[in-house]
């Protein structure tokens, strides 16, 4: 499973490391955050503060997108987010498919914060005829057969699924097939892809495992 950068001015910046990728949406965070209070400028220090990491670490990682901030003076906080927006290949409108209406379809559908990352969600699938025509934040829910015709209309290269462990691979299939190369799973389940189609899993229990030892640890 790899991505590929495109160009450095119209898409993603080829040559990051795996950490710095992991911690540029983090800085963009924080950066939305400081631009909606109005500030201007950032030094490292603060913005390395706002997003847990070392001034070190945070002037290593953003000095791998360009000269972007003078020594004493700081960051543009609108420059630094249009660079980092640049590199996460977010500068332009990118549709994503979100697939599962259900219970955690409906939260996901209902997040505020796709605009702000150069998202949209563009369509909801679900394979209960009961959900479909009901709506799932701004989208309408559409009958998952439409899947692959959903795909092609917003040629969509992001797909979110909020499917059951049982349909997972058949639904990652499916979209594969039809031209989705970035999947954000959430079934407790590993999926197999072709090269050259990225996977993010998040399995809340796993995550919450992982939380429940870390306490047992302090409790030590």
């Amino acid at each position: 499973m790899s991505s590929d950068g495109t160009s450095h001015s119209r898409g993603p910046v080829s040559g990051l490391s795996r950490p710095t990728v992991s911690r540029l949406p983090g800085y963009l965070r924080a950066l939305a955050a400081l631009a909606r209070a109005g500030t201007v400028r950032v030094s490292s220090t603060d913005l390395a503060r706002h997003t847990g990491v070392s001034p070190a670490v945070l002037r290593r990682d953003l000095s791998s997108l360009g000269q972007l901030g003078r020594r004493g003076v700081g960051y543009p906080v609108a420059t630094l987010q249009q660079a980092i927006s640049r590199a996460l290949g977010l500068v332009e409108d990118q549709p994503v498919i979100l697939v599962g209406a259900g219970h955690l379809g409906s939260a996901l559908a209902g997040y505020t914060g796709f605009g702000e990352r150069g998202m949209r969600l563009c369509a909801v699938l679900d394979a209960d005829p009961r959900l479909v025509g009901q709506r799932r934040g701004s989208v309408v829910v559409r009958p998952l057969e439409e899947l692959e015709g959903s795909v092609a209309e917003s040629e969509a290269r992001l797909a979110i699924m909020a499917v059951p462990a049982g349909v997972a691979q058949t639904v990652a299939d499916r979209l594969v097939a039809a031209g989705i190369r970035g999947l954000l799973n959430f079934a407790p389940v590993d999926l197999v892809v072709p090269p050259g189609v990225t996977v993010r899993a998040v399995d809340l229990s796993t995550e919450l495992q992982i939380l429940a030892f870390h306490q047992a640890e302090l409790r030590q």
